[in-house]
């Protein structure tokens, strides 16, 4: 975005001589060839990172009818257990920036995949509903932490890339959820049979995305400490003064309201989709493994466009085009569902897929929204705990719909009517301007 190299320059520019001298000095102690190494292994460990950050909710959407039978749930506490992920990223995802702050970026997401390394394995052996529950939320903890994060290592070692690293990210993130819905049965199959090494295979991957991340933490600080760290990105060219800069009153900032809201409503959607859409297309008198599929052609589209949709934003102005296109493709998906569900439902499923893509585009607005990698830290952890707080309802409220109505009439339209409002504030969200100015000028 020009408006990101733009702030970029002009950050630099207005440091005294002095300290730009002082800086370049800094960085001659470093090397060509470990500042690459660095940099490589932040996008490895930003690529594994995002590869985890959904397996622990999507393996356990795929054998939740085994796990209710071996842990003898009843539907109640079932239904309950797929409100507990976004209950955990708005807990958990508010001590991110401070947790960051202390120990830096790069230790709190190193530690954060230890946490779903370590909840993935146990879980499954824990022993009865509360064990479960209680490593589930481990593993969420250290999910929790990681999202609020990921915007915050793009924008402070990739400043004059957030678009393309935004969608690397995101396509990863794809990529993970959907290996872990589509894969999970038959490696549970493959591993003899058991919901239980089924689902703790996953912490394999997390174990993994661990090792890139321990360098970065034990030689020189690396995301935590910029001013010194390979390949900084020219923001932080003056680290000091973002640590001198008192904490954003982000709640004063219009725009951080509305990326707040934007950021839940399409959370709301993403998790009626995952849990409910297979369920509609069945209803409708298709297989099955059909329904399967098609809910498997709904995540996949996020794998390509997740990294397309982020380049596309940063190179405009205003992003409310791309969140008017991505609403017009739900709505017309969900009058699909409504009028045609069993007639059209391949062309739906590609519709939803496109729509859930208001992901990746809440994440790329995050990183473009603030000026510096702590604006970009509370403008994450504030807009994705509030999202995620507004999205715990939605799922619910469908089944309940769902029950009583005995159709799903009521709950797609409560899905389409929840995607007006998804478009408004995402066009309030996309306009080119900056946290710290809005919470500046409302003192």
């Amino acid at each position: 975005m020009a408006g990101e190299e733009t702030r970029t320059v002009d950050t630099r520019t207005s440091m005294p001589s002095t300290e730009r001298g002082t800086s370049t000095v800094a960085r001659t102690d470093e090397t060509p060839r470990t500042r690459a190494w660095a940099t490589r292994l932040v996008v490895v460990g930003i690529v594994l990172a995002a590869l985890n950050l959904r397996p622990a909710i999507t393996s356990f959407g795929a054998l939740l009818e085994e796990v209710r039978d071996g842990l003898g749930m009843s539907g109640s506490v079932a239904g309950l257990l797929t409100s507990v992920p976004p209950l955990c990223f708005a807990v958990f995802g508010v001590t991110a920036p401070r947790l960051a702050r202390r120990f830096g970026p790069a230790a709190v997401v190193c530690a954060g995949m230890v946490a779903i390394a370590v909840g993935l394995l146990i879980r499954p052996y824990a022993g009865g509903t509360a064990g479960f529950l209680a490593a589930s939320a481990l593993a969420l903890m250290g999910i929790a932490v990681s999202n609020v994060l990921m915007p915050v290592i793009v924008k402070r070692w990739f400043p004059d890339r957030v678009g393309s690293m935004t969608g690397l990210y995101s396509m990863a993130l794809a990529l993970g959820t959907s290996a872990a819905a589509a894969l999970t049965v038959p490696v549970t199959h493959a591993l003899g049979g058991g919901w239980r090494p089924g689902l703790a295979v996953w912490a394999g991957l997390a174990v993994a995305a661990v090792l890139p991340w321990l360098p970065l933490v034990r030689g020189r600080g690396a995301a935590a400490e910029p001013a010194s760290a390979p390949a900084p990105a020219p923001e932080s060219a003056s680290p000091a003064g973002e640590r001198q800069q008192a904490p954003l009153r982000i709640t004063r900032s219009r725009t951080a309201w509305a990326l707040a809201v934007f950021f839940g409503l399409q959370a709301t959607a993403a998790y009626i989709t995952m849990g409910w859409m297979a369920q509609i297309f069945r209803d409708a008198g298709v297989p099955a493994g059909t329904a399967g599929l098609l809910l498997a052609v709904t995540m996949v589209m996020g794998v390509p466009l997740a990294f397309v949709i982020p380049r596309v934003a940063t190179r405009l102005p205003h992003q409310g085009p791309i969140v008017l296109v991505l609403g017009a493709c739900g709505l017309a998906g969900y009058a699909g569902l409504y009028f045609a569900p069993a007639g059209g439902a391949w062309a739906w499923a590609v519709l939803l897929g496109i729509s859930n893509c208001a992901f990746p585009l809440a994440l790329t607005m995050v990183g473009m929204r603030a000026r510096t990698g702590p604006g970009v830290g509370q403008l994450s952890a504030f807009a994705q705990s509030t999202g995620y707080l507004i999205s715990i309802p939605g799922p619910l409220l469908v089944g309940v719909l769902y029950q009583h109505s005995g159709g799903w009439g009521l709950p797609i339209a409560l899905m389409a009517a929840l995607m007006l409002p998804q478009m408004v504030v995402g066009v309030l969200a996309g306009r080119d301007r900056v946290v710290e100015d809005e919470a500046a000028a409302a003192r």
